[in-house]
């Protein structure tokens, strides 16, 4: 098991490697002034695009641009974002911990909910209960995920006034940035906690609850599906109707032997959606004003700010190949039958 995760350890930095080939590759689409206005950080340098297109070698083939951006990178040198107007390492220390606690608030709602729901579904076969658990999980997986979210908006906050958007009240922003608050992890549910702010914690909890539950009601409903698929699967195979011969409760025939096997193709499912959620998610971030990594790329995309998408690309390709290793990981601790060579 050690050899295998070192193995697959050592082949993100190919992962990365050919990524970044497609992305600088895709870039040689554009002419050189287009590509000159990643590296601009003020307005005057706009009038200068021609000195940076020398300094930068845009002017030149593909395996020199490629070398002068590998060169910066592996400097930790990701560029300049002129959409939050820093470099991009910047941005993304501030702005992943936001995406990070979004997605865990989330993310772990929805598994529960899902293979709860599916589990149910499943042990009531065509029964009422299953049947109208299988219309809800259609209508939520149908419904757009920027649908639900702007319902949330109007009518929970915009009518009733209940939760927020943002991450914090403005003014709790203003009182945070002139106080003496510390971000140890950069997301104010932990922070708050460590800095004996609970009224900060309380109100980050708050400002979640939207965004989390427009993920919830959508996303759920997908692992809902997957969960009573599974989970019927493996309520028809031998092993179930041996340990029913034998006299064993039906909870235990189903949550001591069915229930792991059938949460083998969740944790698949599951695994990249987490991933996907870290990366940002960009409807839900751009309607309830989450300041996250999702936010910054969709606004990167709409100005065409090549540095920004670059290293959004980059850090996406990180964490799908560490999430997919912790899926394989998790694979072996749902299932010890299953073993890496």
């Amino acid at each position: 098991m050690l050899n295998y995760i070192i193995r697959r350890i050592l082949q993100i930095p190919l992962v990365l490697f050919v990524l970044s080939l497609i992305i600088v590759g895709l870039m040689q689409l554009l002419s050189p002034q287009q590509r000159a206005a990643a590296f601009v950080t003020s307005d005057k340098q706009i009038e200068n695009l021609d000195l940076i297109i020398k300094k930068y070698h845009l002017d030149e083939g593909f395996l020199v641009q490629y070398k002068m951006w590998a060169t910066q990178v592996l400097h930790g040198n990701l560029g300049f974002s002129r959409i939050s107007k820093e470099p991009v390492t910047v941005t993304i220390r501030k702005r992943f911990p936001a995406s990070v606690e979004l997605a865990l608030a989330a993310f772990v709602p929805i598994v529960l909910v899902g293979v709860f729901l599916g589990t149910v579904a499943a042990v009531n076969r065509d029964r009422f209960i299953d049947q109208a658990l299988r219309v809800i999980a259609i209508i939520g997986w149908s419904l757009p995920t920027f649908v639900m979210a702007i319902w949330l908006v109007a009518w929970v906050y915009g009518g009733l006034g209940w939760f927020g958007i943002g991450r914090l009240p403005n003014e709790m922003l203003i009182d945070l940035a002139t106080s003496n608050f510390h971000h140890y992890t950069g997301m104010y549910t932990i922070d708050g906690i460590l800095n004996g702010r609970l009224d900060v914690t309380w109100q980050a909890l708050i400002h979640l609850v939207l965004p989390a539950t427009a993920l919830v009601i959508v996303v759920s409903a997908g692992i809902m599906r997957v969960m009573r698929s599974s989970m019927l699967d493996e309520l028809g195979k031998d092993y179930v109707r041996t340990a029913r011969a034998k006299g064993l409760s039906e909870n235990r025939v189903v949550y001591k032997h069915a229930w792991r096997n059938a949460l083998i193709p969740v944790i698949t499912m599951a695994g990249p959606m987490l991933g996907r959620m870290i990366g940002g998610i960009v409807v839900i971030e751009l309607i309830f004003n989450f300041p996250g990594l999702g936010e910054w790329a969709a606004k990167a995309a709409t100005q065409l700010d090549m540095t920004t998408l670059l290293a959004f690309v980059m850090l996406i390709g990180v964490i799908m190949a560490t999430v997919n290793l912790l899926v394989d990981i998790a694979y072996v601790i749902v299932d010890p039958r299953i073993r890496y060579e």
